[in-house]
């Protein structure tokens, strides 16, 4: 039987750690962890994996997706189609919640999991808030659709946390509406159906799972508390949607004389397992409070511009010491460099100026923005990777040094380069876990995914 040895990945140029290196390679261990950086004197005790013209880089990591919004995409565009504001939008996106089936929503996901693959994004935090079958009874499985869910990561090969979504209302006095009845749960059978799936998949290896109420007006105060404790006793993650809309503030003032982030800092809700998706409208005494309890944003540019949420403050965030992710989200377009490049490029409309995320802290730009695309997704999903370092998990992807937008990539400009002028058509290779789910380019089960979705989005398009 031959003895299991170490990989030892060999580009031309490699960023880890938060540097660039050249001639350097990344060791990787049988478990599918990192063992460290660079040479040894003898290759002899190493499976060498060498990768000639092209840079290798940590995983990119997608905090935020709705796997399912990827069937409408580029359906909700006009004002006929996806109305003139976020709360018009929803029409669609109730849409196509009701249409999938578990076999549906698994071919929604393999597909936008797959494109998540080819854009470099080796782990994918999915908020999923479908629980129910089309009419709202439970299934006889609870988790059904997250089961789904899962099996599409899994088959893809992309690292998945599921962040099962307790969705228990539709507003602060509002009547359930009708287009999110898939999506509700009473708080004693959303933790009951939460502990039996975080307890199946507990130290499953490519797979785990987070806590995500849904937002301050899905989730009342009282059970948000109790959610929040499940989170905290078990250490698992806790995501929650924040301040996406003047409206939600608005309403949370309404119900308890405060704004979403003020509350949870007044009820201790918020410490470094907290992740709060979007935060555009905050105070800048409320970003404080995100800072003292050190808890991560997760930002998502493309969805955020989409819909016209707002500009995130980015520069405040840094200022702070905020730990920044990204998220896809509502999957307009899925490219976590995209938004990296936005949350710069949105200040510098706002402010008229270049450069607004530039050494800050003393961080260069690029470095900054490619922390924020791995590790601090990474890190809001209860992981340890997106930097290349040892004991990290040795997911990463790489580009193509001769691709027509690669070309002029050295070391000095390698981090710049790939954040601000590389395309998604320079990526080749993808590794989870130290083995290659992407390779030149292709993945082999692109054909059928492809065709599976092809027929569930004619089906959606027809209306049957």
């Amino acid at each position: 039987m031959r003895m299991q040895v170490p990989q030892l990945f060999l580009p031309d140029l490699l960023y880890a750690d938060g540097r660039s290196r050249r001639a350097e390679g990344l060791l990787v261990g049988e478990n599918g962890r990192v063992l460290g950086i660079g040479v040894p004197e003898s290759t002899d005790r190493v499976d060498l994996v060498r990768l000639p013209g092209k840079a290798l880089l940590p995983g990119l990591a997608n905090a935020h997706s709705h796997s399912f919004q990827r069937l409408f995409r580029g359906r909700a565009e006009g004002r006929a189609s996806g109305g003139e504001t976020f709360w018009t939008w929803r029409e669609q996106m109730y849409r196509a919640a009701n249409f999938v089936s578990p076999t549906e929503l698994f071919g929604v996901a393999r597909a936008t999991f797959l494109e998540m693959i080819c854009a470099g994004i080796t782990v994918v935090g999915e908020f999923h808030y479908l629980h129910n079958d089309r009419d709202g009874t439970p299934y006889a499985d609870p988790n059904t659709l997250a089961r789904e869910v899962i099996r599409a990561a899994e088959s893809v090969g992309i690292r998945i946390c599921l962040l099962r979504t307790a969705y228990l209302r539709a507003g602060f006095g509002l009547k359930k509406h009708p287009g999110q009845q898939r999506f509700y749960e009473e708080c004693d059978a959303y933790l009951r159906n939460l502990e039996d799936l975080a307890g199946e998949f507990k130290e499953q290896g490519q797979v785990s799972v987070g806590v995500a109420p849904h937002s301050i007006r899905a989730v009342p105060l009282a059970d948000l508390e109790r959610i929040a404790a499940f989170a905290q006793g078990r250490a698992l993650p806790m995501h929650m949607h924040i301040s996406e809309q003047p409206a939600e503030n608005e309403a949370c003032i309404a119900e308890y004389g405060t704004t979403p982030v003020e509350l949870l800092a007044a009820k201790g809700l918020l410490n470094k397992r907290s992740t709060l998706v979007h935060a555009i409208h905050l105070s800048e005494r409320e970003f404080e409070h995100v800072a003292e309890a050190g808890s991560t944003i997760c930002s998502c540019p493309t969805t955020e511009r989409n819909l016209g949420d707002g500009i995130f403050p980015a520069d405040l965030a840094a200022k702070l010491g905020i730990p920044v992710a990204f998220g896809t989200d509502s999957q307009a377009q899925i490219d976590i460099l995209e938004d990296a490049r936005q949350s710069e490029y949105h200040l510098r409309l706002a402010q008229r100026e270049r450069g607004i995320l530039d050494g800050i802290h003393g961080r260069p730009i690029a470095d900054r923005l490619l922390h924020s695309a791995s590790g601090c997704g990474y890190q809001a999903l209860g992981l340890s990777g997106g930097g290349l370092a040892p004991g990290d998990a040795a997911d990463f992807f790489t580009i193509d040094l001769e691709d027509i937008a690669s070309l002029g990539t050295d070391e000095e400009s390698l981090a710049a380069q790939v954040v601000f002028g590389s395309g998604r058509s320079a990526i080749r290779d993808v590794a989870v876990a130290g083995r290659f789910v992407l390779k030149d380019g292709r993945h082999p089960l692109a054909a059928e995914i492809a065709s599976r979705y092809r027929e569930v989005q004619r089906r959606y398009v027809s209306g049957r």
